[in-house]
């Protein structure tokens, strides 16, 4: 391993997450650079765990899409386990599938069968929340060496603050634009019936929770219709 390069592309990768516009471009770079620069790495996704199911995102091949939703049904495996602990494991790195029957007795064959040799997976994490596993997968049984291991989990870590920044941006952005929204919409309603800004607000929110619409989706309803009648 030339570590000297994986430093230098390292840095690229870095640089060229926080130039992603969105979340979703922000995930594609990073598993496009599993492949790019873990040797052995066939394909790479990340894997969310929300209770029992299980969604893969930008994933760079069918094989991961496919190992996933074995996992989701089966509610065993390497990548659903890593998404899903509680018990502090942070990675996993498996040789070879064929030989993990006594860990994952269903998953390991039937992985196999897709065409999975090897596994990795790292528990995406900031101080502040758990984000999922980023996964790497390889045809081949023991694709993955020591050097592998070492560059997936310096991967890894960008990756973590990378995701983590990306859906802090979008979380703003949408504040914003819901605050500007529901702006527009008491401004309507102060208009049509006279009313100042705190009844017009008031007037949202009854309406709101009366009919269990989330204020933003009434706001817009006010902004499209001009009223909510």
């Amino acid at each position: 391993m030339d570590w000297s390069r994986f430093g230098q592309q390292m840095a690229a990768m870095a640089r060229d997450l926080l130039a992603q516009d969105s979340v979703d471009a922000t995930l594609e770079r990073i598993t496009a650079s599993s492949t790019e620069l873990v040797e052995g790495c066939d394909a790479a996704g990340i894997l969310v765990v929300h209770d029992t199911k299980v969604e893969t995102l930008a994933a760079t091949h069918s094989l991961v899409t496919d190992s996933d939703l074995v996992q989701q049904q089966l509610g065993e495996g390497p990548c659903f386990d890593a998404a899903h602990s509680s018990q502090g494991e942070r990675m996993f790195r498996i040789a070879d599938l064929t030989r993990e029957k006594q860990r994952w007795p269903t998953f390991a064959p039937q992985a196999h069968q897709l065409g999975v040799g090897s596994m990795m997976g790292f528990l995406l994490f900031t101080e502040d929340e758990d984000l999922g596993a980023l996964n790497f997968y390889s045809r081949r049984p023991g694709a993955f060496t020591d050097d592998s291991e070492l560059a997936a989990l310096l991967l890894a870590s960008h990756a973590a603050v990378a995701f983590s920044a990306a859906r802090t941006h979008a979380q703003m952005e949408k504040a914003v634009a819901t605050r500007h929204l529901i702006g527009e919409a008491m401004g309507i309603i102060m208009g049509s019936h006279h009313l100042t800004e705190e009844e017009a607000f008031s007037v949202l929110r009854r309406y709101s929770q009366a009919n269990n619409i989330k204020l933003r989706e009434v706001a817009s309803r006010v902004c499209e219709e001009g009223s909510l009648s």
